[in-house]
C-alpha cells in the first residue's frame, strides 16, 4: 500500500479502533495463480500475540477453509471512514484556484497467517462472541440460547471457525492533514452539515501534518 509518512497509522490503539468499527473485513488470499476475497466480519482480539489475532467463522459451504489450510498467508482489509472532498470545502481555494478533487479515507491492512478450527467448541465460541459483540447496543441483546439447543447445534454443523494470527499490521489515514488547517477544518465542517459525522470527527482530530 501507498504511504506517504503524513498519512502514516502507526499508532495500535487507533488500528484497533478501525478495526473494530469497522469489523466487516475483506480477506484476500491465493488461489489459482490469482487472488480471491471473501467479506467476512471479525473480532479483532490484541492480546493475542505480538500484532494480535483476528477471529470469524465461514460457512462450510464457502471453499476458502479448504483452499487456504492453516499456515496459508492472508490479509484482511478493513475500510474506515471515507469521504469525496470537494476543492470549494477549502477557504484556500477561492484565493489561489490552486486545489483539486480527493478522495479521504481510514485503512488498515491486517496480514498474518489462517487457521481453521474445524471442530464445534471453537464455532460455538466464535459465534457466542460476535453475537455478545454485535448485540450489545440492541435494548434486548439475542443470545444463542433464545433459540432451541437442537436449531442452534444444526446451524453450528454449517460453519468453520477461522483464526489469522497476525504479522504486521498497516494503516493509512489520509485526511487532508497535508492541507492548511483552516481548509482541513473547512472541509470537515461541510461534511457536518452533510450528516457525515465519522469523516468530519476524523478529520478534526488527524491534525497538521508534523
Amino acid at each position: 500500500m501507498y504511504t506517504p509518512a503524513h498519512f502514516a497509522e502507526t499508532r495500535p490503539d487507533a488500528l484497533a479502533r478501525i478495526m473494530r468499527e469497522h469489523p466487516l473485513g475483506m480477506l484476500v488470499h491465493p488461489h489459482d495463480g490469482r487472488f480471491d476475497a471473501d467479506h467476512i466480519p471479525f473480532e479483532y482480539e490484541p492480546g493475542e500475540g505480538p500484532h494480535g489475532t483476528l477471529h470469524a467463522h465461514v460457512a462450510r459451504a464457502n471453499p476458502l477453509w479448504q483452499r487456504c489450510p492453516t499456515g496459508t498467508p492472508v490479509m484482511v482489509v478493513f475500510r474506515g471512514a471515507e469521504a469525496y472532498i470537494s476543492p470549494s470545502w477549502y477557504p484556500s481555494k477561492h484565493e489561489t484556484h490552486r486545489l483539486v478533487p480527493t478522495w479521504n479515507y481510514e485503512v488498515v491492512h491486517a496480514h498474518g497467517t489462517i487457521a481453521i478450527d474445524d471442530d464445534e467448541r471453537s464455532v460455538r465460541r466464535i459465534v457466542a462472541r460476535l453475537t455478545r459483540r454485535h448485540e450489545a447496543g440492541e435494548p434486548r441483546p439475542w443470545k444463542m440460547g433464545d433459540s432451541a439447543p437442537e436449531f442452534i447445534d444444526e446451524l453450528l454443523r454449517h460453519i468453520v471457525a477461522i483464526r489469522v494470527q497476525l504479522t504486521a499490521i498497516e494503516g493509512k489515514v489520509k485526511l487532508s492533514q497535508n492541507r492548511e488547517e483552516r481548509d482541513r477544518l473547512g472541509a470537515a465542517d461541510t461534511l457536518d452539515a452533510r450528516g457525515d459525522e465519522a469523516m468530519a470527527r476524523a478529520m478534526r482530530e488527524a491534525g497538521p501534518t508534523p
